[in-house]
């Protein structure tokens, strides 16, 4: 039995060797030896020599002793949090973030481990939980009471709570850069996005080793289509950690912004021997190489992800996502069983009625698949704030300030260069399809659907009064020659970076800027503008049936849809009107029917010589974003112009909101005097 003076020297002696750790782990690992030689298999000299031989990189070493250590110590937090770092270095990604989150269960005032665990979820995807870990390493890492109140409140998100919190304490302490960045998160979750990204630069003024709020940064330029900024950022963080997953990953999602796919599926890969048992990094994996036109390799990839988590709908949709995939009678009997689970989230439950539907369609079963596609368009109308009323009010006030005489006294401002060839109408109208053939061009280069005229018009909207209805369009209007020229100017600066070759032109493929036209015409008066327009019921519906990521709210009703195609088509027969010659319009079903014909009028309007490759658009291997991705790698076939057909037993309400101009069609509707 051992005296209490020998058990005093045994803590003495753990208690050195532990403070050794910090600065010699060599010596704190022969501390530890020494000590297991007298008192073999004790805990806390085992997890010092553990944590010793990672220290000296030996992380095989410390798993020898970490692993039975952590099953036999089940409830020791400091042991898991061991575990968990050096299964990470090791590049074992998924057991690291269930021995972290292990460790912050039992002892969650650990800020190191929530860090870790952060940095591990970001890595897989995981970008919720990954903020909820990195909050609460900030929680646990001040012992400042104001910020922990703050902080606190952060977690809970009470978010009045902790701007009023930091407000305070900011103003006391204007260069405490730990409550900058939380202040910046705070910014972030309101949408205050320009606010954000100050508070973070400036944070970084300060303490530019604050790699914690560099992440943050770059994460948020991202997000705010500033790709080549968070590229610089991420290029910063990772020569400091090379291997850390977090930034690695957010890299992956950079370089398929601006469509670098190639080095983005490497990082994929890479991150795959590290999380192997994450569905979310295979579903990534799987969307990169999908849009790299890698179609096997991306179905292999969504299997790999629904192997793992089969209840996971987003992958199911994705399948069905490439049009040209048919599911198994397994497969649908499998999406069948997940959807009937109670306790499926509603996310996995919307992409699941979304891809039993296509399945369903593939099937010829089409009362079943629109049942389907009806339910999954209403829990997504449920989820969103959009307003058919909004729209119309917008597209009203857009023709009422857009005249002939307004576009003549801005004659000839604006910056000349004649690059961009915008495709704008609706989704689903065959904008891939003309995007695909004019970038088989030689001259042209496809890039995708680019945010900056609507990064642009949110600038112009922050100028603007804020008590105006419009502030973004009065903006506009008050800009000189010199400003519009500036701003043509930042359009081709930050498009830049999506342009890999040395082609002469690029195509902007964003829908959605039909409603920007005159904004476009203004500051790139010599840009090509390209309408889009398919048959009203074919459009619409195609659109219905299509979850869309992001950016289409109008889509998930009938009646918003067609209201939605009447203003568009109201709008693009005002700009015809008031800048005549200027838009030129592709009808798809024109297309279709004499393909030659309408690609050398598409050739001509562009002022490009007619070159045999744009009718082989097919062989085209540049990557392609959208949902038609692997429809526009095969030739045009007659038989998708009718499929909507199927379906006209239940489009009532859609014939009903379109009004007079699906009869009109493909004229324009009467112009309103």
């Amino acid at each position: 039995m051992m005296t209490e003076h020998a058990t005093g020297t045994l803590e003495q002696a753990l208690a050195h060797a532990e403070r050794l750790l910090a600065r010699d782990p060599v010596l704190a690992g022969e501390q530890a030896a020494e000590i297991l030689k007298i008192v073999a298999g004790h805990p806390v000299a085992v997890r010092v020599m553990a944590v010793a031989r990672a220290a000296q990189d030996d992380l095989p070493g410390a798993l020898d002793l970490l692993v039975p250590l952590a099953r036999a110590q089940p409830t020791w937090a400091l042991v898991h949090l061991d575990l968990g770092v050096a299964l990470g270095r090791s590049g074992q990604g998924h057991a690291a973030i269930n021995a972290l989150r292990r460790a912050v269960a039992l002892k969650p005032d650990l800020p190191q481990a929530w860090r870790e665990l952060g940095d591990h979820l970001m890595a897989a995807g995981e970008h919720d939980a990954a903020d909820a870990a990195y909050a609460e390493h900030v929680r646990h890492s001040t012992r400042d009471p104001g910020l922990l109140a703050a902080a606190t409140a952060l977690v809970e998100n009470r978010i009045p709570q902790a701007e009023t919190l930091l407000g305070e304490h900011l103003r006391q302490a204007p260069t405490d850069v730990a409550a900058m960045r939380m202040f910046a998160e705070v910014a972030a979750r309101t949408g205050r996005n320009e606010e954000a990204l100050s508070l973070l630069a400036r944070c970084l003024e300060l303490a530019p080793g604050f790699d914690a709020a560099r992440q943050n940064y770059a994460l948020l330029l991202h997000r705010c289509n500033q790709p080549e900024l968070a590229l610089a950022e991420l290029e910063r963080l990772l020569a400091v950690a090379p291997g850390h997953p977090g930034h690695r990953n957010l890299k992956a999602a950079v370089l398929c912004r601006i469509g670098d796919y190639e080095p983005a599926i490497g990082i994929y890969a890479d991150l795959l021997e590290q999380y192997p048992g994450n569905p979310k990094v295979w579903m990534s994996y799987g969307h990169a190489l999908k849009t790299a036109g890698s179609g096997d390799r991306a179905i292999a990839a969504y299997r790999r992800s629904l192997a793992l988590e089969p209840s996971f709908g987003e992958v199911w949709w994705s399948l069905a996502n490439l049009k040209t995939f048919r599911f198994s009678t397994d497969d649908l009997a499998t999406m069948r069983a997940q959807l009937a689970r109670t306790e499926l989230d509603e996310a996995d439950r919307l992409h699941l009625e979304f891809a039993i539907g296509k399945a369903l369609e593939d099937e010829g079963e089409y009362a079943s698949s629109f049942r389907h596609y009806a339910q999954g368009n209403a829990i997504r109308r449920a989820q969103l704030h959009y307003s058919a009323d909004e729209t119309s009010a917008r597209v009203r006030h857009i023709r009422e300030r857009y005249t002939r005489e307004f576009f003549a006294e801005r004659a000839e401002m604006g910056c000349q260069a004649a690059d961009p060839i915008f495709i704008v109408g609706l989704p689903r109208a065959g904008s891939t399809l003309i995007e695909q053939i004019l970038s088989s061009h030689s001259q042209v280069e496809g890039t995708m659907e680019l945010p900056e005229i609507t990064s642009i018009t949110r600038t112009l909207r922050a100028q603007g009064e804020a008590t105006s209805a419009m502030p973004y369009h009065e903006a506009l209007a008050t800009l000189d020659g010199d400003a519009l020229c500036e701003l043509g100017k930042r359009y081709l600066a930050h498009t830049s970076i999506q342009r890999k070759t040395t082609a002469p032109f690029f195509i902007d493929k964003m829908p959605n800027n039909f409603m920007h036209l005159g904004l476009i015409h203004l500051i790139l008066p010599n840009a090509k503008i390209i309408d889009a327009r398919r048959h009203p019921l074919a459009c619409c519906f195609s659109a219905f049936k299509q979850h869309f990521a992001r950016g289409q709210s109008f889509s998930y009703s009938q009646e918003d849809l067609g209201r939605y195609y009447r203003d568009y088509v109201g709008l693009m027969s005002h700009f015809d009107e008031v800048m005549p010659g200027r838009i030129h319009r592709v009808i798809y079903e024109h297309m279709v029917e004499d393909t030659e014909g309408e690609v050398r009028r598409l050739l001509d309007y562009c002022g490009l010589p007619f070159e045999p490759s744009c009718l082989r658009f097919f062989e085209n291997a540049r990557p392609v974003r959208t949902a038609s991705s692997e429809q526009v790698r095969r030739p045009i076939y007659r038989e998708g112009v009718d499929h909507w057909r199927h379906y006209a037993a239940w489009l009532a309400p859609l014939e009903q909101a379109l009004g007079p101009v699906l009869g009109r069609y493909p004229d324009p509707p009467e112009m309103k005097t």
